[in-house]
């Protein structure tokens, strides 16, 4: 089986690995602060706090954002549920906008009309990792006094009109997880250019707790204060010595994808059966999404099983939030985003990772040619 995503290791990482199984530290040690500051310098930001998976990062975002209970945030039904479920642990509730036909992302003109006294901050999703349009939306924030929390979890190594992404939004927050541009097993990191939201993140995801911002004097090394509720979101040095490596890589694992996407897009060129993703160097291409032609959208399940059957590993990619049980037992029963609706109902990820052979990506060619039409 063809996945349509997996990780990219080589014997460097496993050997920085395996360093750091045989230093002192296994969980905080120096090379968390090593991969936050490359993740920083990469980016463009001037702080990056390293947590223990892109949930974790987004939750620690919303909490830094000061949102919390009875508030509103506005984002897309788009995206995986984490997006909106982050904003519910804060006792918030999420406002749904739907997205553009053409790129997935939340439609900024939609935007404004969701906004209400409750409203606390805006969470776009860059959607197969296109960055969405920042400038039009932090453009509403700035005007409406709101926080822009960017899930970039399918974005790193993405520009925005030149600017890495990492560096424009108030907090952004990115996922390693195998299948996103670098991984570290699991993992998750929150950028930003605030030094309070970096003050604040740094005590959350490690109890609420600091050894350098005391309250009270300090009896000995040993004495540290807790000043928040925060959580357990730490990432390890493990982790960190496999993000290292992969940072290092990740330029050429773009230039990877980016390849990848320009074959398929050659190859299905005028194909009737379905569309493929409008073209832009700037996205990290997480994702190739293929939306299928209205005559084969009844025949969706079918044909996902049949290229399955032929050892394609596709996916789909997103159930709309909205659209999940638990979202519609709990006030989004009789809602509908009509474009992420049909966006779903037409979608197939096909693979789309770097050590996607020449090889394996012909035979995904001649299987879909064979099997959508």
């Amino acid at each position: 089986m063809i996945p349509y995503g997996r990780q990219s290791l080589g014997d460097d990482d496993i050997a920085a690995v395996l360093d750091a199984l045989r230093s002192p530290y296994l969980t905080q040690g120096p090379l968390v602060e090593q991969f936050e500051q490359t993740l920083a310098d990469y980016c463009g930001a001037r702080y990056a706090v390293a947590v223990s998976n892109g949930t974790a990062a987004l939750h620690a975002a919303y909490a830094a954002a000061g949102l919390g209970q009875g508030d509103e945030f506005i984002t897309s039904p788009m995206t995986f549920a984490a997006t909106a479920n982050a904003g519910l642990w804060q006792g918030a509730t999420p406002v749904f906008v739907d997205v553009l036909p053409v790129t997935g992302n939340i439609d900024p003109s939609r935007i404004e009309a969701a906004i209400t006294s409750k409203t606390k901050l805006i969470a776009p999703i860059d959607y197969t990792g296109r960055p969405v349009d920042l400038g039009t939306i932090m453009g509403i924030a700035k005007r409406r006094n709101l926080v822009v929390v960017e899930d970039a979890a399918q974005a790193l190594g993405a520009s925005y009109k030149g600017r890495k992404i990492g560096s424009i939004a108030d907090l952004t927050t990115l996922s390693f997880h195998p299948v996103k541009s670098i991984t570290t097993g699991e993992g998750g990191a929150i950028l930003t250019n605030n030094e309070s939201y970096y003050r604040f993140l740094k005590k959350f995801v490690t109890h609420g707790m600091t050894k350098t911002e005391l309250i009270h004097p300090s009896p000995g090394p040993w004495y540290m204060e807790m000043h928040l509720l925060g959580q357990n979101y730490r990432l390890t040095d493990i982790q960190s010595a496999l993000g290292l490596v992969q940072m290092k890589k990740l330029d050429r694992f773009l230039e990877k994808r980016r390849a990848i996407v320009a074959r398929y897009g050659e190859a299905f060129r005028g194909n009737a059966g379905f569309m493929t993703p409008a073209s832009d160097a700037e996205s990290a291409w997480h994702l190739y999404v293929i939306r299928l032609a209205d005559a084969l959208v009844p025949r969706r399940s079918a044909i996902f099983q049949a290229l399955r059957d032929a050892g394609i590993g596709v996916q789909v990619h997103h159930i709309p939030v909205h659209t999940h049980p638990y979202y519609r037992q709990h006030g989004f029963a009789d809602v509908s985003y009509p474009i992420s609706e049909d966006l779903y109902a037409r979608s197939i990820s096909l693979p789309l990772y770097p050590d996607l052979s020449k090889e394996d990506q012909s035979h995904v060619i001649d299987v879909v040619r064979s099997i959508v039409v």
